[in-house]
């Protein structure tokens, strides 16, 4: 049937055949990203309720943890030891928050997708130079 077929006519159907590929890759790599975007939003729930409940329960411990140096230091020298609280916290503070700072620039976002596309792309280059 394909020798009956005009030249015309087989470069159409291998043009369909070649858009037909083409929408089955797009479709796949659109999967693969929105499953990636879905584990990294379920990753990013559980990441936020995590340090939520880790915040607090830090918070009150520093909290009565200061309150008890103060105590312990109140005859003598009380603003001494408000001080030293203090400067602990906020250096502890100002280093968590560079370390977040840190960890907030990593790219984690559709790295997947990226790559099969990056391959996808090498692929198709290294057929054109063939």
């Amino acid at each position: 049937m394909a020798e009956s077929q005009g030249p015309a006519q087989r470069l159409f159907t291998a043009g369909k055949r070649l858009l037909g590929s083409l929408l089955a890759t797009g479709e796949t790599r659109l999967r693969l990203a929105v499953l990636e975007l879905e584990e990294e939003r379920a990753r990013l729930v559980t990441l936020l309720l995590l340090a939520g409940l880790s915040l607090l329960l830090l918070l009150l411990g520093l909290a009565v943890l200061t309150l008890l140096v103060v105590v312990m230091f109140w005859d003598s020298h009380r603003l001494v030891a408000i001080g030293v609280c203090a400067l602990v916290l906020l250096g502890s503070g100002a280093a968590l928050a560079l370390w977040v700072r840190q960890l907030a620039r990593r790219r984690t976002l559709l790295v997947s997708t990226l790559k099969h596309l990056a391959t996808d792309r090498e692929l198709v280059e290294r057929s054109r130079h063939d």
